[in-house]
């Protein structure tokens, strides 16, 4: 199977996402008391690569390594970094810190069983990722925990963000941006889900529009509010 116009969105959203997760990461340096800056540097960073193995596989075609980084980084890791930052906003540090051990250690034991689990490949594409091709297809019982994390905790952040800004309204842009930044780093995981099914060219749409909303969201956030010199800091900024 050739590649076709589609399979290409993969290289636009990794050049994209290498700026934002700098952005994100030169804000947490000045702010280093901020985690949730750093989960989110971490997430787009994370995100980066696995655009960038769908971009390879799309321009050099499938391989072994290149389809676990994958799996790993997508579909296990999902948005789940992203949504640590919430965590970090809305527990307390002790909480958080719990639940990065726990979330750590998840995945850590499902990417050795990705890493581990034999390739069929009667099932293996020229130009596309599935999991599919995981003989061990077991071991994709493990990704729809991680999104369900992740899609709990960014709609949450997105729900308190609305009920703490909406009602001011210098400070209502605020609740514009969570909603954008929750609704761009949910979209992958309803990408993931296509791919469960064999549309993995969903998934690079979704990628792609979901990187820009999120990155629209988060300039919105910090921008600073109208009559205050302070710059504002949102949920997420």
């Amino acid at each position: 199977m050739s590649a076709s116009l589609v399979h290409y969105l993969p290289i636009v959203t990794t050049i994209l996402a290498v700026p934002f997760a700098l952005e994100i990461y030169r804000r947490y340096r000045a702010h280093p008391e901020r985690l949730h800056l750093l989960w989110w540097a971490i997430g787009i960073a994370t995100y980066g690569v696995g655009t960038f193995t769908e971009a390879t596989t799309t321009l050099i075609g499938w391989n072994e390594p290149t389809f676990r980084a994958w799996y790993i980084s997508g579909a296990l890791l999902g948005g789940a970094p992203l949504a640590q930052g919430t965590v970090y906003l809305l527990l307390g540090k002790r909480t958080a810190h719990l639940l990065t051990t726990l979330l750590i250690g998840y995945v850590a034991v499902a990417s050795v069983f990705v890493v581990l689990s034999p390739i069929d490949y009667s099932q293996v594409e020229a130009h596309r990722l599935t999991g599919r091709v995981l003989e061990w297809q077991w071991v994709r019982a493990f990704s729809p925990v991680v999104n369900l994390y992740a899609v709990v905790f960014l709609i949450g952040g997105a729900i308190l963000s609305a009920l703490r800004y909406s009602a001011d309204p210098s400070t209502r842009h605020r609740v514009y941006a969570n909603v954008l930044i929750a609704t761009g780093a949910i979209l992958p995981g309803i990408g993931g889900t296509a791919t469960r099914m064999g549309y993995v060219e969903v998934l690079y749409v979704t990628e792609l529009v979901g990187l820009i909303l999120t990155w629209m969201g988060y300039r919105m956030s910090v921008r600073p509010v109208q009559g205050n010199r302070r710059t504002a800091v949102s949920l997420y900024g």
